[in-house]
């Protein structure tokens, strides 16, 4: 049977994201933690949303221990003009501050479905460059994402896209297998990417094997994910996780699982469900167990 210990050795490359859990800020950490994660996925509401304020927020997050692998999500950024764009631009300034003071690395964007936001992709990518000048003396990094309904980048493909256009050193990707899965995007794409342009990767499942509209993949992305292993793409989210690990990706995986259900369910529970998860991809897909003592000291033995 493996240890507490061993189990947060095999799953330390995954996180749980707040947003799956009901309830207060410190026992959705307290739930991860005791399930074995060394890090956490936060959102706005976590700090904005707490009782004892954005301070009081940030120091529940330090003192659970926990790592904070991002902080989500501007959205409707890029694109704008005139007063819009400034009007966003004081959001993101906001946005980053949080970020900062929660001590993460990696501020999520996901693109625009703005009906107001130019398609001119030159125009998107001037936008995500100013947002992560603006990013850079915090020491944060953007990780832009394709909505599977964004209005003018809905696939990872066209995002990665802007982002070589933008050309920052701190402006890169981030995959989500939920969106990958809903646009139908080839998964051989991946292999076209600089891994070390991949700030962060999102993964969830569903329940069913087509979202046919925007309206569908939205409803079923904000209330019905599952974790991974748990849905219908089992396959396919084995590829992904195996190409970006060909491909060199060495960066977190957050379990980023809007359900309904589960935000009805003990947090012990639901935690478990992503133990399970982050076990079935660690040990059984990229094979990342870890040796038990006996074995390590046998194989301490054999080269001595």
């Amino acid at each position: 049977m493996s240890t507490p210990h061993a189990i947060s050795e095999a799953i330390n490359g995954f996180g749980m994201d707040t947003i799956t859990f009901a309830g207060p800020l410190e026992a959705k950490l307290a739930a991860m933690k005791a399930a074995g994660f060394s890090q956490v996925m936060l959102k706005a509401n976590d700090l904005v949303g707490h009782p004892g304020g954005l301070d009081a927020a940030v120091q529940a997050v330090k003192d659970s221990g926990l790592r904070g692998t991002g902080f989500q999500v501007l959205r409707d950024f890029e694109g704008l003009s005139g007063h819009l764009h400034h009007y966003k631009v004081d959001i993101a300034k906001s946005m980053l501050e949080m970020c900062a003071a929660l001590g993460c690395q990696v501020m999520l964007a996901c693109s625009s479905t703005s009906t107001h936001a130019s398609q001119d992709l030159d125009h998107i990518a001037r936008d995500l460059r100013k947002l992560a000048m603006l990013a850079l003396p915090l020491g944060i990094r953007i990780a832009y994402e394709g909505l599977s309904w964004g209005r003018t980048i809905n696939e990872f493909t066209t995002a990665w896209d802007v982002i070589c256009r933008a050309d920052c050193p701190n402006l890169g990707l981030g995959i989500d297998s939920f969106h990958i899965f809903a646009a139908k995007t080839s998964l051989e794409e991946i292999d076209y990417l600089d891994p070390d342009k991949i700030f962060l990767v999102q993964l969830a499942d569903f329940m069913w094997q087509e979202t046919k509209t925007f309206e569908e993949r939205m409803t079923t992305a904000r209330t019905f994910r599952v974790f991974p292993g748990e849905g219908v793409h089992s396959e396919q989210l084995v590829d992904l996780v195996l190409r970006l690990d060909r491909l060199g990706y060495r960066g977190d995986y957050s379990f980023e699982v809007f359900n309904d259900d589960y935000q009805q369910m003990p947090l012990p529970q639901v935690a478990e469900r992503g133990r399970r998860s982050a076990m079935w991809l660690a040990e059984d897909v990229l094979r990342r167990s870890v040796p038990l003592p006996n074995q390590m000291r046998l194989k301490s033995q054999a080269n001595g």
